[in-house]
């Protein structure tokens, strides 16, 4: 507060504001000028390829050969419109990152609490947040109850991150960690708090994601370097050839006019007319194919660089995984039961030792169950419009109420019933409900971590029966949960107290109910896609912003990771310079608690050691690294608009089989290509070898320019096209 010149209180003074507002700007990403439509236009003609037929037109015009030139046209402008109208949308990113901003925000100035345009906060205003607020600022917390924040945006961060006010960190600590703050674009999941603006506009984490995006420019792809390279190639030969026989012709004492016809034939001839459009027909119909198959494609030329793609660099949430906590396991009473279904659909059923059971029949898997669904505040609700099961809500306490519902234990007149609550904090890592129970007795309900919880425990709830809890058997619960953590699930433990009318509302001589292991679940077909993956020689890279501990065991369940590989995390790559990351990247496959920074120079060191690179994601985070990848790819349910906007291709179904299969498409697609190029120069050089031959002979032309033209349109495209609809081979 000291160093920003502001009061807890009263926050700053209308005048204050004035003058920092004049110094600071308005809190608002700046906005790079859009690309004119005719600017966009003009750049599907800046290939040498291009300028080869469009030269080719003219020449022919000159000559009066107007069937010719119009061929050619036609078949410049077709190439030229298709790819204008995929860019269409190229340059939004920038508009996206704007409305992630709050438009209102309440906020404290000269003593009293008014509600502001978040574009008018400026470093040093006290602003309230509750549940349900976008964070308008990047703000230090003066003051928190219970607050968790949403922030898998920035930081990939699975669940919502605790938030602590009083906690004080060591500067080098990373974004993912910093409790005591909250971030712009962020959302208010539970609690409540009081912060001070510390950072406004482009001075904010996603305004310095904002300017990453600013700063990278679109490469080309290796297509369109490769058919530049043939461009190039082709100038040169018919230069050459050209100017070898012009000079013949004239030594011989032949015409002028007549020299520069057999010029122009030999042009004509050397050059595939049809090569524009037939690549173009060929990306289009690749572009319908990927659409059916859940990928599409924002960039015509994107299609042929999925097939040279050797490095897939994927988040894990929600792309290898199903961004849909799910409680897997259950450890209640001594026993162990395991829990079928995935997602929050409440389908699934309980085991115990390899055989299904009634959990109306085991009491302390009921009572865990009861106390999982009454404490907590999240609502599983179907939509009427997909039928799909959706949340509102933090996603942890969701899990436990999917699993109350396979168990057959529901929470009716809930509001009604629930007497007092004592919420969530950091410091006491548990919170409580009071409920009264249908004999309209209270029961308190309580869950946490569980070292803290197990710590208010004095008894234990055994088959139908209350028993002591030992010292020894609280370490052997303990121990369980330690064994849950290390197989990467996030460990709630649960316990409940029957209370008098009457009694205080604290948390002790509670009864343990139970241990719940939840994860999100990496999806069923993420597997067999990283299989794919290997055998076609494409490295699969997890980077996200996951805690190290589940980004190794989702990255080992898929067989992503071997025997002596390592995690590295974030922290680690801020000691590494970039050579030293270009150096060790191919030996590292996983990547934890990562920024966008780091995300960033990943790509970058990858595209260094000459590989193809695809990024996915769907965060705020991931757009710079996804508009640096040579294909960005991002998620078409959960993503953001400003990753789609970066992207080259979006899926429909946020799944990341969808990119080995636009992958496969791809490199059909490019193998196809390379063949019909191939048929296309074997076949213009007989024309080309003709032509000299007769030169050298002394003979007259054979062919004439229009005749020229007209066989490489009837016998060069339809041919050609199709080589290029060729199904995929093994």
């Amino acid at each position: 507060m000291r160093a920003l010149g502001t009061d807890a209180r009263r926050g700053l003074t209308s005048a204050a504001a004035a003058e920092r507002l004049a110094r600071h700007g308005r809190n608002e990403l700046a906005q790079a000028p859009p690309t004119r439509w005719w600017s966009r236009l003009v750049r599907q003609f800046a290939d040498l390829l291009i300028w080869i037929l469009i030269a080719a037109a003219l020449i022919s015009g000159v000559l009066g050969e107007w069937l010719d030139a119009g061929a050619i046209l036609a078949i410049v402008i077709l190439n030229g419109v298709l790819g204008f109208v995929q860019e269409g949308r190229a340059e939004q990113a920038l508009a996206a990152l704007r409305r992630l901003s709050s438009p209102k925000t309440k906020a404290v100035r000269d003593g009293r609490s008014q509600v502001l345009a978040a574009a008018d906060l400026v470093p040093g205003d006290r602003i309230d947040l509750e549940p349900g607020d976008r964070v308008p600022a990047d703000v230090r917390l003066v003051g928190s109850a219970g607050l968790r924040a949403e922030e898998a945006a920035l930081t990939g961060e699975s669940v919502p991150s605790d938030k602590d006010h009083r906690a004080v960190l060591e500067a080098s600590a990373p974004l993912g960690d910093r409790v005591n703050m909250a971030y712009m674009g962020t959302t208010i999941a539970a609690g409540t708090a009081s912060a001070v603006v510390v950072a406004t506009g482009m001075e904010t984490e996603i305004g310095h994601i904002a300017g990453m995006l600013q700063r990278q420019e679109p490469e080309p792809t290796p297509l369109q370097r490769k058919l530049a390279d043939l461009g190039r190639r082709l100038v040169f030969l018919v230069l050459g050839i050209v100017a070898v026989l012009f000079a013949l012709q004239m030594l011989r004492g032949g015409g002028l006019v007549e020299a520069f016809l057999l010029s122009v034939s030999l042009a004509v001839a050397a050059v595939p007319e049809g090569l524009a459009a037939v690549v173009t027909v060929a990306l289009a119909l690749g572009l319908q194919r990927m659409a059916k198959r859940n990928a599409l494609i924002r960039r015509l030329p994107s299609v042929e660089t999925l097939g040279a793609v050797t490095v897939i660099c994927t988040d894990k949430t929600g792309t290898l995984t199903r961004n849909e906590m799910t409680v897997l396991e259950v450890d209640a009473g001594g026993s162990r039961y395991e829990v079928t279904g995935v997602g929050y659909a409440p389908e699934g059923v309980f085991s115990k030792a390899g055989s299904t059971v009634d959990p109306r029949q085991e009491p302390a898997l009921l009572e865990t169950l009861a106390v999982g669904a009454w404490c907590g505040h999240a609502q599983v609700t179907r939509a009427a419009d997909t039928g799909k099961w959706e949340v509102v809500g933090d996603p942890t306490e969701a899990a436990l109420v999917v699993a109350a519902a396979k168990g057959g234990v529901h929470t009716p007149d809930r509001d009604a019933r629930i007497l007092h609550e004592i919420p969530f904090s950091s410091d006491r890592k548990a919170m409580s409900v009071v409920v009264r129970d249908e004999d309209g007795q209270p029961v308190m309900y309580t869950k946490g971590a569980p070292a803290v919880v197990i710590g208010k425990c004095t008894r234990e709830l055994r088959g139908s029966e209350v028993a002591p809890l030992s010292e020894g058997r609280k370490n052997e619960v303990l121990a369980v949960s330690r064994d849950m953590g290390g197989r990467a699930l996030r460990v709630l433990c649960l316990a409940y107290r029957e209370m008098a009318p009457g009694d205080d509302f604290v948390e002790q001589d509670l009864v343990l109910a139970g241990l719940v292991g939840m994860i999100d679940p990496p999806r069923d077909e993420a597997r067999e896609a990283v299989r794919r993956c290997v055998a076609a020689g494409i490295r699969p890279v997890m980077i996200t912003g996951d805690h190290p501990d589940t980004a190794r065991a989702i990255a080992a369940d898929l067989g992503m990771v071997r025997e002596g590989d390592r995690v590295v995390m974030g922290r680690d790559l801020d000691a590494m310079d970039d050579a030293e990351l270009a150096a060790a990247v191919d030996r590292i496959p996983v990547y934890a608690r990562v920024t966008a920074a780091h995300k960033l120079g990943i790509v970058t060191a990858w595209k260094k050691r000459g590989h193809v690179v695809a990024m996915t994601g769907d965060g705020v985070n991931d757009a710079p690294a996804i508009k640096a990848a040579d294909v960005g790819v991002a998620m078409g349910v959960t993503g953001t608009d400003v990753t789609k906007e970066a992207s080259d291709m979006v899926l429909t179904d946020d799944n990341f089989a969808s990119i080995v299969n636009a992958v496969e498409e791809g490199r059909t697609i490019y193998d196809n290509i390379r063949k019909f190029v191939q048929y296309l120069l074997a076949t213009n050089a007989g024309e080309v070898l003709l032509m000299l031959f007769a030169a050298l002979a002394g003979w007259p032309f054979p062919l004439f320019p229009i005749q020229i033209l007209w066989i490489n349109l009837v016998t060069d495209a339809l041919p050609a096209l199709g080589l290029g609809v060729e199904p995929p081979e093994p």
